[in-house]
């Protein structure tokens, strides 16, 4: 249940065996049974407390046991839970406490991004990261938009023996030629309309630091000659200068293109190209690493709260049903959709609870069903009817916290077809109860 949301667990068949696997590791979080042979549940928490007190500890518990439960919890338990419990229940609790950590780590961050490495086809890419940061090599990164291609590059440059020195991106693709050669070789005061002063470039300023150059797909081919030979000789000419000026600076370049369909068909020069791709590294889509999908979303959940709400305020809890949002849908914008997604949910939930139509998917027609390309009339009228019936009554359901009669009151239905509504959906009453 725990690897579900990529949790990495470990069992211990007893207390005493659970306080020796914080020899091998600092654990964060630690659920464990009150009534056990040996060491009860109490005495563990005493015992996790006393030698590792940033470490979280969730009890569960007997209905009859439930007053030990709570001098538990002042004795520095985080939760408890009484059995028999719902997976749905364990899930929101681990999440919830989960986002603290995050949130307590974040700071320690320097303002870097996170690299979220869950699924197994991002451990891949993780496992590269490591192998190539250490050596100065240049690096490709290939992948979709959206789908955390300069996070990567900033985990390259951290992980290299350049992370204190500059990392500065950017966006071929926002510039043109004239601008794109002035913010990386620099200008001098009147070379161009505008310039009214001398600017050293990003190459020079990086003083054998990291640059990254997104979507280089873009560059124009007169533009595609003038990197190589700065990659080549390791100097700039900045523009309106008749001098050249030495360079130090490690290049990542990334783009969402297929660099070598380009190079076959004439748009990429194919000497720059064999000069970017010493290392090649393709991100995968966020739709073909589920199992990072959740982990993300906490973080990105951390992030929204701090920046939204406050650094001391409690993360929303993620409900049920929006967990599963987030698990079907397709995410055509890949990692930035995600996060705009958990920003939104932030904003405008209610009860301190996210619940699907919080998420704001529904909206924008993409899920992991088909598309309406290829469906007939009646199929896709269907869908849009199905996704407008789902927003409604959640929003209904929210309202009245979960009372059914008066949802189906509100909506001008009656308890049984309102009912029928839920049946087909799969819509669950409980989870909108407060």
């Amino acid at each position: 249940l725990l690897e579900s949301i990529g949790i990495r667990p470990r069992q211990a068949e007893d207390g005493a065996v659970a306080l020796a696997a914080f020899e091998d590791s600092d654990w964060d979080l630690v659920l464990t049974d009150l009534m056990m042979p040996e060491m009860t549940g109490a005495e563990l928490l005493a015992a996790i407390k006393q030698s590792h007190p940033h470490t979280s500890v969730v009890l569960l518990t007997g209905f009859g046991t439930v007053d030990v439960a709570v001098q538990c919890l002042q004795g520095g338990a985080a939760h408890f839970l009484t059995k028999p419990f719902r997976n749905d229940e364990i899930l929101n609790v681990v999440m919830r406490l989960g986002s603290q950590i995050l949130a307590r780590r974040e700071p320690s961050a320097g303002g870097a991004r996170k690299m979220v490495a869950e699924d197994p086809s991002m451990r891949q890419v993780m496992t590269l990261v490591e192998q190539v940061a250490p050596r100065p090599v240049t690096v490709l990164i290939e992948g979709e938009s959206g789908s955390g291609k300069e996070i990567v590059a900033q985990s390259i440059h951290r992980r290299s023996a350049l992370s204190e020195r500059p990392f500065s991106a950017v966006n071929c693709a926002a510039l043109s030629d004239t601008l794109l050669e002035s913010e990386l070789f620099g200008h001098l005061k009147g070379s161009f309309t505008g310039a009214d002063r001398n600017r050293t470039g990003l190459f020079e300023e990086a003083q054998g630091g990291t640059v990254f150059l997104d979507e280089v797909a873009s560059m124009s081919s007169a533009f595609q000659g003038k990197l190589l030979r700065v990659l080549q000789e390791k100097v700039v000419r900045p523009v309106g200068s008749s001098k050249d000026v030495s360079v130090d600076f490690r290049l990542i370049a990334a783009t969402n293109r297929n660099l070598e369909a380009l190079v076959q068909e004439g748009g990429f020069r194919e000497d720059l190209y064999y000069r970017l791709q010493v290392v090649r590294i393709h991100v995968p889509p966020l739709r073909s690493r589920p199992k990072d999908i959740l982990p993300l979303a906490l973080h990105f959940l951390v992030d929204a709260t701090q920046q939204c709400l406050g650094p001391d305020v409690a993360s929303p809890e993620i409900s049920s049903p929006a967990l599963a949002r987030l698990q079907e849908y397709a995410w055509p914008g890949n990692v930035r959709e995600l996060e705009n997604a958990m920003q939104r949910a932030v904003i405008v939930c209610q009860e301190n609870r996210i619940l699907p139509y919080h998420l704001g998917l529904e909206a924008s027609g993409w899920s992991k069903r088909p598309s309406a390309e290829g469906k007939d009339y009646a199929e896709a009228k269907a869908s849009a009817v199905e996704e407008f019936q789902r927003e409604f009554v959640q929003r209904s359901l929210e309202a009245s916290a979960g009372n059914v009669s008066q949802a189906a009151d509100a909506c001008g239905l009656t308890r049984a077809a309102f009912q029928k509504i839920l049946k087909q959906l799969g819509i669950q009453r409980e989870d909108f109860s407060r």
